[in-house]
């Protein structure tokens, strides 16, 4: 039989005692209901009834930092916004307030590089489905290790396949909401299968995206080529990446079949923590000479260069 705590005391006692996988990688964590940022990693929890944990009802985003400068805050805040307004959500403080916590959270970190996730909840309130057992809103930050890869990595290039799972479709596909299994059981077909990447296409056979990730090539008339983003998340590192191109290489979107990506001079995948990152063979075939092109390389130096002249100093 379960032992029951005799109260409150008893029950926070053991749960400082309980074991915590991954506390090393947590600096700083803020709570909206508590009201002050935490970092003892231990005492970073979520209500089991706040329907973000039980029901999936809530969005996020996911930032970083580096050199004491965030990345694209204002990006990530109108993607944030609009996934919000998606599903109807508000959240608890006004949004410019809630922009300036994610920078106390970042600069409490006491880092000069991290990640900063924040999510919005419905709230807890219950254990059903409707959103009015809600009364609140939920708010929760925290700022974690970043693991950025080996410069190796880039030099070398990495490998992808096509994933078996279809892609999320039209609007659930633009929302970054916390319902991210179909990305779980991607990251898990590629791991298994031996890749590093796995691109999900939609029921017509065009590629959408990553399994975080943004995907662009170069065709053979030297054209950068992005895949129609109607079942797709519009990433904030493809956008910014496209500037380091603009009036230099022509850019086209249009819908992409796998035999483009056979046929491709580079084929590259963007993101928050990559930037911008060569995938040099494919279903394990060579892409072009099977070695990272100068697009990618271009771009990637331009988002170095970007964050540390343009990112928001903590």
């Amino acid at each position: 039989m379960l032992p029951i705590a005799e109260d409150a005391n008893a029950y926070l006692n053991m749960l400082l005692k309980a074991p915590r996988s991954g506390a090393a990688e947590i600096y700083a964590y803020y709570d909206h209901r508590v009201g002050v940022i935490g970092t003892d990693p231990a005492l970073m929890l979520l209500p089991l009834d706040d329907h973000l944990v039980h029901r999936g009802d809530g969005v996020f985003e996911t930032m970083k930092f580096v050199s004491g400068k965030l990345y694209q805050l204002d990006a990530h805040f109108d993607r944030l916004i609009f996934s919000a307004q998606s599903i109807f959500l508000e959240p608890p403080c006004p949004w410019k307030e809630l922009k300036e916590m994610v920078l106390d959270v970042a600069r409490a970190a006491n880092q000069e590089q991290g990640m900063v996730r924040v999510l919005l909840g419905r709230g807890p309130g219950g254990f059903g489905i409707d959103p009015e057992e809600c009364p609140a809103s939920s708010v929760y930050i925290v700022a974690y290790k970043l693991h950025p890869r080996p410069e190796s990595v880039y030099q070398k290039g990495a490998t992808a396949s096509r994933c078996s799972l279809p892609a999320k479709k039209g609007l659930l596909a633009k929302i970054k909401s916390v319902n991210y299994l179909p990305n779980v059981l991607m990251k898990r077909e590629a791991k298994q299968g031996g890749w590093d990447y796995s691109l999900c296409f939609d029921d017509q056979g065009f590629v959408a995206e990553g399994i975080v990730e943004n995907i662009c090539l170069v065709d053979g008339q030297g054209r950068l080529v992005v895949p129609e983003l109607n079942n797709a998340l519009t990433g904030t590192t493809l956008m910014r990446a496209l500037d380091a191109v603009k009036g230099e290489v022509p850019v086209i979107f249009r819908q992409v079949r796998e035999d483009d990506l056979y046929l491709a001079r580079e084929v590259i995948l963007l993101g928050t923590t990559i930037d911008a990152l060569s995938v040099v063979r494919y279903n394990k075939k060579p892409i072009h000479d099977a070695r990272p092109g100068p697009i990618s390389k271009r771009m990637r130096q331009f988002l170095l260069q970007d964050l540390l002249e343009n990112g928001t100093p903590l």
